[in-house]
């Protein structure tokens, strides 16, 4: 177990650069005018160019000053500096305002897919074929089939604007009520995979040769299914969440826009709408690391759930 928990943090490591270098090289490497295009159409005077030129690394141009400002801005990162954006701002202090709230939207998400997701789906496993089965499945196929940028307006307009249960915006600085219709809107994705993931894992589960075997024993099929089943139906559950809660957090630019809620998702889309490179790099590079995260911990409750899985 620890030479894989080496071997998977020398994979981060590798997993960390080479995303950080892909997205250093989208944002700068065919890059127009950053200046201007944060400015928009108001003039920039010479003298605050040259400042900005200076400040960013701009005047170091072609192959050569793409990699010079890529290792500067990693040996940055590596003393924990995420470098400034192109407002002026520290990125670290913008991080700081949005990543609470993002992980409030984040949290809201998963526990929706947990307490709805999956119990929904231990239950159509176990009655695979019955009413609730089918229901289940056509409504998780509708939710599919609606993506977040349809969904999102529609559950505003109706839960927020026609009937009044939720606030149709969250603010500046949101409640968690305010946050839990985003939250449902963000999580329904999740939820719909995590309860056909759930199910048909149960229902694969219940037709294995070690479930035959307990009852031939006499076991009770509450305690086959509480002790053995769920138990090992879990484990490709388990993988799925803990890679969606890394998704969850990096994947609510749509949601966060739509309910106007200060996050991360918002800051990096109107980083990528301003052409604001280094605020873009440093959030994805911040997402990154909290993915790669949820994925060894993902793994290493692997060997936890089922005591057949061993790492050498």
């Amino acid at each position: 177990m620890f030479r894989y928990i080496v071997r998977r943090l020398l994979q981060m490591v590798l997993a960390f650069f080479g995303t950080t270098l892909i997205v250093y090289a989208l944002m700068f490497a065919g890059q127009g005018d950053p200046i201007q295009a944060l400015a928009g159409e108001r003039p920039v005077s010479e003298a605050q160019r040259a400042y900005l030129t200076e400040k960013f690394n701009l005047d170091h141009t072609g192959i050569g000053g793409f990699f010079y400002r890529y290792f500067d801005y990693i040996g940055n990162l590596l003393r924990g500096d995420l470098g400034d954006s192109l407002t002026g701002r520290k990125i670290s202090d913008m991080l700081a305002q949005a990543w609470p709230v993002t992980m409030k939207l984040a949290v809201i998400g998963l526990l929706v897919a947990i307490v709805v997701g999956v119990t929904s789906g231990v239950i159509a496993g176990l009655r695979r074929g019955g009413i609730f089965d089918n229901a289940t499945l056509a409504l998780t196929l509708l939710v599919l089939g609606v993506p977040t940028i349809v969904l999102a307006p529609l559950a505003q307009y109706f839960l927020g604007v026609k009937l009044p249960l939720f606030p149709p915006t969250a603010g500046s600085d949101p409640s968690l009520y305010a946050l839990l219709l985003p939250g449902i809107v963000l999580g329904s994705l999740s939820l719909a995979t995590a309860l056909r993931l759930t199910r048909t894992s149960v229902a694969e589960n219940l037709r294995s040769d070690y479930v035959r075997t307990a009852k031939a024993k006499g076991m009770t099929t509450r305690r086959i299914v509480s002790v053995h089943v769920l138990r090992n139906s879990l484990i490709p559950v388990i993988t799925f969440l803990g890679v969606e809660l890394g998704n969850l957090m990096s994947g609510a630019i749509i949601t966060e826009g739509v309910f106007n809620i200060p996050g991360v998702g918002f800051n990096l889309f109107r980083g990528i709408r301003t052409e604001d490179g280094p605020l873009v790099v440093g959030l994805v590079s911040v997402l990154v690391v909290v993915f790669l995260v949820s994925n060894l911990v993902v793994d290493i409750l692997y060997a936890v759930l089922d005591p057949r899985i061993r790492y050498e």
